[in-house]
């Protein structure tokens, strides 16, 4: 059917805003309103004619009002297929009336959980009656209108003003795709719940993930391609999402993947000093701390001026006046920060296409989770790289143990590499990257361009040296070869930071002592792919 007349409505819901004045505008156009418990009550204290589903079914609502709607007689009425003759036969023998509309939302599991509840309130607000109906109506949306979402109560009544009080078949079929997607996400919630909280497994047998689009982009990787943004039902860690974009253009494909790269190492930094990432296409091309953040930005910006052009900058406190006038001496896409002053705004905004986000705090870079990765016919899961290593983890391997301050440079530089896409090489001098390799097929090249890079930048700032010279340097895998080492050596390193492991160990560890190098050992590799 093209067109279906609203006569009877029946109305269960828990988030009850726009309740009042959607009932108001059904009565007024001669709508029978059902309803239950709560939804009732708010609707008769608004001075409406109510029909209980206990009168309709002749049972009253039991056992704390688990079972009110599991009846024939509603979903008799949802589920008849009008225009079949042993349908209608069965509605008239058993006097079910029907029902042309449902307004259902589900109990609020999400907010539940998200608040802490016990378990035993948790499972309460399990929803097994609604999404029942919404089941029903959705699956009969060639007769039944079903509405989830509170939002669509406006775009509802503009459908009975254009069809003088019906629905279309189109409008019908809009929300009836609605409700299946708002029921699976919400037995999504339910058994991850089940999975991840209450059973702590890490992997279970069937994983459902709900995922809510936030909205499309301009295109993905490459303009031929098609990109939108999803955000995760449940519990989650704020990031670029939830920032507030002061400025700026919308944010493509390639700004989100990538201010997320800087935003992730930023977070390494909380709580310390001030810090500057600046990122291009997802690698770290230069980070610093300094005890301001201006003079972080010029430490960082120094690592790789040339790379810097059109990258992504973020920090770890939030943004001041000069340090935001010196990062608009470049082209920059986008700004992150937890924070801006009126003055740093006040700099942002003579570049009208800057992005600006401001997201308020930094994730703990130690938060568990998950990651995937979709590959040709499966998807891979594994735990965040979220696992750290102190001062006291480190096993000195060499016959001269690292200075204090080459201990500090060693766990900047490892701080950085584990943000780097193997195979990683950063150099680091004083709290500042001296030159980074990112993402060489062996170890020796990625050594040989992070020199290059911190040579170039020497001749670009008329230094005497690179600031490779007496640098540490971190290596996210082992070096499977004293080649790579030795690079370093050449740079001008003078301390090793990296995991250790391989067969040639003593052999790495025999051409650092013979270089004069000192040498620490993680035993845990960060690679990044």
């Amino acid at each position: 059917m093209t067109q279906v007349a609203i006569r009877r409505a029946l109305l269960s819901v828990s988030d009850k805003s726009g309740l009042v004045e959607l009932g108001q505008r059904l009565a007024a156009r001669g709508v029978e309103l059902v309803s239950t418990g709560g939804t009732a009550k708010a609707l008769r204290d608004a001075g409406l004619t109510v029909k209980d589903v206990s009168d309709m079914t002749g049972f009253p609502e039991m056992m704390d009002g688990r079972v009110k709607t599991l009846h024939p007689m509603v979903h008799g009425g949802l589920l008849a297929v009008r225009d079949n003759p042993e349908h209608a036969a069965a509605m008239a023998e058993h006097q079910i009336g029907a029902i042309d509309l449902v307004v259902v939302n589900l109990y609020p599991f999400e907010a539940t959980v998200m608040r802490g509840a016990e378990r035993d309130e948790v499972i309460e607000n399990i929803d097994i009656g609604g999404p029942s109906m919404v089941r029903s109506a959705a699956k009969n949306h060639q007769f039944v209108t079903i509405v989830t979402d509170p939002a669509d109560y406006a775009a509802l009544e503009a459908e009975l003003d254009a069809g003088a009080g019906a629905a279309s078949l189109a409008f019908r079929k809009a929300m009836a795709a609605k409700a299946f997607a708002a029921t699976a996400a919400y037995d999504s919630m339910i058994s991850q719940w089940f999975a991840f909280a209450d059973q702590q497994q890490n992997f279970p047998p069937i994983v459902s993930m709900t995922r809510k689009l936030a909205g499309t982009l301009r295109y993905g990787e490459n303009p031929h391609q098609e990109a939108a943004l999803y955000l995760p039902g449940g519990p989650h860690s704020q990031g670029l999402p939830q920032a507030r974009q002061v400025q700026g253009k919308e944010l493509s494909y390639n700004n989100y993947n990538d201010a997320n790269a800087a935003f992730e190492l930023a977070a390494e930094f909380r709580g310390q000093e001030p810090a500057i990432v600046i990122v291009k296409h997802a690698n770290p091309c230069g980070v610093a701390q300094r005890q301001s953040l201006l003079g972080a930005w010029d430490a960082a910006l120094q690592c790789d001026s040339v790379s810097a052009f059109g990258g992504i900058v973020a920090c770890n406190v939030p943004l001041d006046g000069p340090t935001a006038e010196a990062i608009c001496q470049i082209f920059t896409e986008v700004v992150v920060a937890p924070g801006a002053d009126d003055a740093a705004l006040a700099a942002f905004a003579k570049k009208k296409n800057l992005r600006l986000l401001l997201t308020g705090d930094l994730p703990d870079p130690r938060r568990p989770g998950q990651t995937l990765t979709i590959i040709a016919g499966g998807i891979l899961v594994q735990d965040r790289d979220s696992a750290a290593i102190t001062a006291a983890d480190l096993k000195v391997v060499t016959k001269r143990a690292p200075t204090e301050q080459e201990l500090k440079d060693c766990l900047f530089a490892w701080t950085v590499a584990r943000h780097v896409k193997s195979n990683a090489i950063v150099y680091a001098k004083d709290g500042a990257t001296a030159g980074i390799g990112a993402g060489q097929m062996n170890r020796r090249d990625s050594s040989r361009i992070a020199a290059m890079k911190a040579a170039e930048a020497a001749e670009t700032y008329g230094w005497d040296r690179p600031r490779t010279h007496g640098s540490a340097v971190a290596s996210d895998a082992f070096f499977p070869f004293a080649d790579g080492l030795l690079a370093a050596a050449e740079a001008g390193a003078t301390a090793i930071i990296q995991p250790g492991g391989s067969i040639r160990d003593e052999e790495v560890i025999a051409a650092a002592d013979e270089a004069g190098l000192a040498m620490v050992f993680t035993g845990m590799r960060h690679f990044r792919h």
